[in-house]
């Protein structure tokens, strides 16, 4: 559930001037449950997430810890050795050796303490995908990700954008490629983020634990459409799972005697038009690479990589002129008239 815009001012905020709000909203941000704020580090959901949160944790309280230690010192150097009228003037002592001593030993005790769980979370988080792990390449594109599974031992491979489905309590290893140039992927309630560049492979391996649709997004500056290349992982109950890779693995449905005319003509216009130089429609003669592969859209809940819900009207706008949508977009406007648009978007909303 996305904060609304338009919602009411919390009560505690109607006192507060509006510059003073304002950094209290910036300050709480980052503190709201996944169901107020969806994309957070803060409430993890694999083993990867969980072994960064504890780590986190930890650090959190170690230096809560020092800190209130320095301010209570400070509190009772001040009270202690506050000036007062007609005191003498303090004793003047040049070097402590206990002091130095332990302001040296206890700053490294607290590294160490820090420092072995973080070795230990560095190679959990690095080690090598178990056997029974499910392999997904993810490519990133300006604007735009791609997901391969491999499927029937390699020989053929199912392809989906902007959403990778998983299955609950399975390992799963992304095998991460730049496609153009360097992207950063990243899930946070699934874990740390990882480089996505050309020429180079990157892996991150997790272990779902929850069902449910988790929210990511590119973390790398990757040009003017950088902050609307968002994506979602759909965690399954493995069952749930299998059935949707084996939905994903069949070729497009195939239009019927019964079926309504504009769909036909939408097929038609699709299949042998301009749309089928940058997409695949599997079943089809569209087979083009440039884009994201079209033969199940329908089944997706986003389009644009994850910025409008998948929907009549948004395919219409976004067919229409997608660098008004999203800037630089390399789909362009094809100049398409308004009712080919909706044999189109007629078309594609049978493609489940």
């Amino acid at each position: 559930m996305t904060p609304r815009l338009d919602a009411p001012r919390p009560r505690w905020s109607r006192s507060l001037p509006p510059r003073l709000t304002s950094l209290a909203v910036l300050l709480l941000a980052g503190c709201g449950d996944a169901e107020t704020f969806p994309q957070t580090a803060l409430d993890p959901r694999s083993d990867f997430a969980r072994s960064i949160d504890q780590l986190q944790d930890l650090t959190i309280y170690l230096g809560f810890a020092v800190g209130l230690l320095v301010f209570a010192l400070l509190a009772y150097i001040l009270v202690k050795f506050r000036y007062r009228p007609g005191s003498p003037e303090p004793q003047q002592v040049h070097g402590n050796a206990r002091l130095e001593l332990a302001w040296t030993l206890l700053p490294a005790l607290l590294v160490a303490v820090i420092a072995v769980p973080t070795v230990r979370v560095i190679f959990e988080t690095q080690a090598e995908a178990p056997p029974n792990a499910l392999t997904v390449d993810v490519i990133g594109w300006q604007w735009w990700w791609e997901f391969r599974y491999p499927v029937n031992g390699g020989r053929d491979t199912v392809v989906t954008a902007n959403e990778v489905h998983v299955p609950v309590g399975t390992p799963v290893q992304l095998r991460l490629h730049g496609g153009d140039i360097i992207h950063s992927f990243w899930i946070p309630q699934m874990g740390g983020k990882r480089d996505a560049i050309p020429g180079r492979v990157n892996r991150i391996v997790f272990t779902p634990q929850e069902p449910g649709i988790y929210l990511g997004a590119c973390a790398e500056f990757c040009g003017e459409s950088h902050a609307l290349m968002k994506m979602r992982l759909v965690a399954h109950e493995r069952a749930e799972f299998d059935e949707w890779l084996r939905s994903e693995a069949a070729p497009a449905r195939e239009p019927t005697a019964l079926t309504d005319s504009a769909v036909i003509v939408g097929r038609r216009l699709t299949v042998q038009g301009a749309c089928a130089g940058c997409h695949v429609i599997r079943g089809t003669t569209a087979v083009g690479r440039a884009g994201p592969d079209l033969t199940h859209l329908a089944r997706r809940t986003t389009i644009a990589a994850g910025i409008l819900p998948n929907n009549a009207e948004n395919l219409k706008r976004w067919i229409d002129n997608p660098p008004a949508i999203k800037p630089g977009a390399k789909m362009p406007d094809l100049g398409l008239s308004e009712q080919d648009i909706e044999y189109i978007v007629a078309y594609l909303q049978t493609l489940y």
